[in-house]
Formats: structure tokens, sequence, C-alpha cells
């Protein structure tokens, strides 16, 4: 396994409506290393946003698409992701980056 800082967990949040629909329950969506484990996602979420508390995390892991490339090589695919769901305490701070939208 690489050697992961908390600051490279995270790599950007997912705004989808689904993931929208879901910060009514203080669940938020982030798109994660996929080398990142459960309690790296939680410490790197803790550290990075100010008086959030995580109280779970889901994390599934994303194949990559097949996508038409050439005629010499007809088929490709796309990287495998993984994304986190992040879910915080009642008593927890909202995340700042999702408040505006």
């Amino acid at each position: 396994m690489a050697n992961i800082q908390y600051y490279d967990v995270i790599l950007k949040p997912v705004i989808t409506e689904k993931s929208m629909n879901l910060m009514g329950e203080k669940k938020y969506t982030f798109l994660v290393h996929p080398e990142s484990t459960k309690a790296m996602i939680k410490e790197a979420v803790e550290k990075m946003f100010d008086g959030v508390i995580v109280e779970s995390v889901h994390t599934m892991n994303c194949e990559g698409k097949k996508r038409r490339r050439s005629m010499a090589s007809p088929y490709g695919k796309t990287a495998q992701t993984k994304k986190a769901i992040v879910k915080l305490t009642e008593e927890s701070a909202d995340i700042e980056i999702f408040s505006g939208l």
C-alpha cells in the first residue's frame, strides 16, 4: 500500500441529484483514493473540515466503463474509482463546500 497522507485521501466531492438529497440527512459523498480505508477517510474528513464529527463511512468500488477507442483496438476501459458516503453526527457542523449549492 502506498504512503497516503490525509490530504491525499479525498480527491473531490460528488455533486449529483442523489447526493444532494442525502445532504438533508447529513450524508456527504466524496471521490476518494482507491487504496484508502474507512479509517483513513474518517480521519481525513475530520482533519480537513473544522467542527465535523464522522459517525460512519460507507465505501464502494466503481469499475471503469467500457469505451470505444479506434478500429485497431476497438474497446478500452476508463479508470476504476472509489466513492465514500460519510455520515456526520447530529451535533456535528455542516461541511462548508456544499453549503452554497
